[in-house]
């Protein structure tokens, strides 16, 4: 019988103190400062630009209070986006100018072993384990011996737990000794995905000397995989790889804009930050390499101090590993060249809304890591700075609306104030000048869309979409008119995420929704109720100080008005053969990845499993000994620590009369608690199944 676990090869892994400041530990790490000079400073002589054009838009008679304050939140959110655009810009230069590269495929043999992690918290077994299955027979027939995949499971839910149980009987059973696949569920789930990567290191770390990550929803080419490990061994001073993952697999009108816009913009995108961060670049989470005992050594997180949002365990983990490996001297590369990474985005608006709460949360965390950390390089600390913006932004956004219907308001309604401090004759008027704001504007909505074009032309000049090129021209403008649609209603969310996460709410741990064909109507409109109100109330607002002010506010206004139903029917699935989905097909929906269509052919093995309880394995010796198999016994816990999920299920055993009420009795973290504690099952197998003669009263 297979080994569920490999013997254990303990890698100390110490918690990395924020404040620690030292010399590098690698050498020739070293990255050309010229190109993060050229991209900053590029984005700060736009962000002058504009904000002096601001500046003689609103300096015609004076500046009022709040013109200065819009002038302010104007330049902040025209930095953030200068920045990205000057980004953007090198992107498409280096992507017109650099030949499509693929895995090498060459026939030298690996010397290094890889190990595959697959952390999962109540996922679709179905849908993941079909995933390992694909990805361990394609490498065992791409590099046999070389990589193992290894299931590390935080899932609390008892019933998704005995289905992975299920899952992996079966899963054994597909897989050969060429790529091994081995499982392990977490007792107590410390510190959420980034305590289990670490568990995981600290147990088994010594026997790999790569790890690379999977995302529930990931994918990657056989060659890929191979080509990361090769790449590793040719370059020891790099400590990770990042990969650019495509979306794949949306069927939603929502998740195909999607899908399009990472397809066709991303790319171009991910070229502009590896030009300028180079050695120090970034780390996403998953779809990445990471040298194994490299990260052991430097990249062990702290717990914050004080209590979540702000405090507690690091949510966003990967900005922070990313950063503790290069302060330790590895290089941390990204690899835009690097085709064959994939993954599945949220099919509906709510969805995303929901992955974002949380990801706005961890990106806002990173505030307290950057006030504390020492011996971050520059570049990290603008990878921390630039996550963190991608939330703030929106609320900024929201209030330069209020800060210029404010002004618009105290132009159509208040007196002038004749008789000011100021030895003026004349009353002071907030005045505009409109033909500068038009230019403003246009500027502004150039650096915005401007990166979509880049995406389209180096598509068609690269011919990456395959089929015909054209049909990227009116996919471009369908997807530029639902994201702009979308927008104003992730501003929305976004602001209200960022509200909540400022007076101290937690967003917890709740898996994503995968695979939905959307949410029912009265759930749509229970969720976007108030982004619609604040639509009307805009709108309104904007209508009684002018007609023209509420028609420069509509582009904002419209989105919200209609969330609803925006949201109602992006998120059903469109019919394959429509037009929408044409002119939104990217190269992957023509000509779909091996690793995508071999896990989909699979997936049929995992659907039906076979029916496991609590009770059964309780009950019948055989099922009790097979789950006993695949129970990991380490409980981290300390000498006089209890368990209290535990200790209450063991307390009440004596107290019920029947199995069946027993298990009634138990909540659903005592029951967990239960199916990871071999000798409680033990007993309360003793205590309800055993034969009569051998009951103890």
């Amino acid at each position: 019988m297979k080994p569920v676990r490999p013997p254990e090869t303990p890698l100390n892994m110490p918690e990395q103190a924020l404040s620690w400041s030292g010399k590098v530990g690698v050498s020739g790490a070293r990255s050309n400062f010229w190109r993060k000079f050229v991209i900053v400073g590029a984005g700060l002589l736009m962000t002058a630009y504009l904000g002096w054009l601001m500046f003689d838009v609103l300096r015609v008679s004076g500046l009022t209070h709040l013109e200065w304050a819009l002038l302010v939140v104007f330049i902040v959110n025209i930095g953030w986006i200068g920045f990205a655009f000057a980004s953007a810009v090198a992107g498409f230069l280096v992507s017109l100018f650099t030949p499509v590269s693929r895995p090498s495929g060459s026939a030298a043999p690996l010397n290094s072993k890889t190990v595959i992690l697959f952390p999962v918290y109540n996922e679709s077994v179905r849908d993941v384990f079909a995933t390992v299955e694909a990805t361990a027979t394609a490498l065992a027939a791409a590099a046999p011996g070389k990589f193992e995949c290894f299931i590390l499971s935080d899932s609390v839910s008892p019933d998704v737990a005995l289905q992975e149980e299920a899952g992996y009987q079966r899963l054994s059973l597909m897989v050969t000794e060429d790529c091994p696949v081995y499982y392990r569920r977490r007792t107590i789930n410390l510190a959420r995905k980034a305590g289990n990567i670490h568990d995981f290191v600290a147990r088994w770390g010594g026997r790999y000397d790569h790890m690379l990550i999977f995302d529930a929803d990931s994918y990657m080419e056989a060659d890929t995989l191979v080509e990361l490990a090769r790449r590793m061994e040719a370059q020891p001073e790099v400590g990770l790889i990042q990969t650019i993952p495509k979306l794949i697999g949306g069927k939603s009108l929502f998740a195909r804009a999607q899908q399009f816009a990472g397809s066709v913009y991303g790319p171009v995108l991910g070229r502009g930050i590896s030009f300028w961060s180079q050695n120090e670049g970034n780390y996403w989470g998953h779809n990445a390499i990471i040298r194994t005992k490299a990260f052991a050594d430097a990249a062990g997180l702290p717990v914050m101090p004080g209590r979540a949002p702000f405090g507690g365990h690091i949510l966003s983990h990967d900005f922070v590993e990313a950063a503790l490996l290069r302060r330790a001297g590895w290089k941390v590369r990204i690899a835009p060249d690097l085709g064959g990474s994939f993954e599945e985005g949220p099919q509906t608006l709510i969805d995303l809304s929901i992955r974002d709460r949380r990801w706005c949360q961890g990106n806002l965390q990173h505030t307290a890591v950057l006030a504390r950390a020492r011996g971050i390089s520059f570049t990290n600390r603008l990878h921390f700075t630039i996550g963190i913006m991608s939330y703030l932004a929106s609320p900024l956004w929201l209030v330069l609306i209020l800060v210029g219907m404010a002004l618009s308001l105290q132009n159509r309604f208040l007196r002038p104030e004749y008789f000011s401090d100021d030895p003026s004759l004349t009353p002071s008027w907030p005045v505009i000048d409109p033909a500068l704001a038009l230019n403003v504007f246009f500027a502004t909505m150039a650096i915005l869309l401007l990166p979509k074009v880049f995406g389209a032309i180096v598509t068609m000049v690269k011919g990456l979409r395959g089929g015909k090129s054209w049909l990227i021209v009116p996919g471009a403008l369908v997807e530029t008119l639902i994201s702009a649609l979308v927008a104003p209603i992730l501003m929305a969310a976004q602001t209200s995420s960022v509200f909540t996460i400022l007076t101290g709410q937690d967003s917890g741990w709740a898996p994503q929704q995968r695979g939905s064909d959307g949410y029912r109507f009265k759930d749509v409109a229970r969720r976007h109720a108030m982004t619609t109100l604040m639509g009307i109330v805009l709108t309104f607002a904007a209508l009684i100080i002018s007609p023209i002010f509420a028609a420069w506010l509509l582009p904002a206004s419209l989105g919200m008005i209609f969330a609803i139903p925006l949201s109602y029917w992006s998120g059903k699935s469109l019919k394959e053969d429509g037009w929408l989905a044409n002119v939104l097909a990217t190269r992957e929906d023509i000509t779909p990845p091996a690793s995508f269509t071999d896990a989909l052919a699979v997936r049929h093995r995992y659907g039906k499993l076979a029916s496991l309880s609590a009770e059964r394995v309780l009950s019948e010796p055989d099922m009790a000994a097979l789950h006993t198999r695949m129970v990991d016994t380490v409980w981290p816990l300390d000498a006089n620590e209890v368990h209290v999920p535990l200790a209450i299920a063991e307390a009440k055993i004596a107290r019920a009369e029947t199995l069946d009420g027993y298990l009634l009795a138990l909540s659903a973290k005592e029951r967990m608690a239960l199916l990871n504690s071999p000798n409680t099952m033990g007993r309360v197998s003793q205590r309800f199944c055993a034969p009569a003669s051998q009951t103890v009263h």
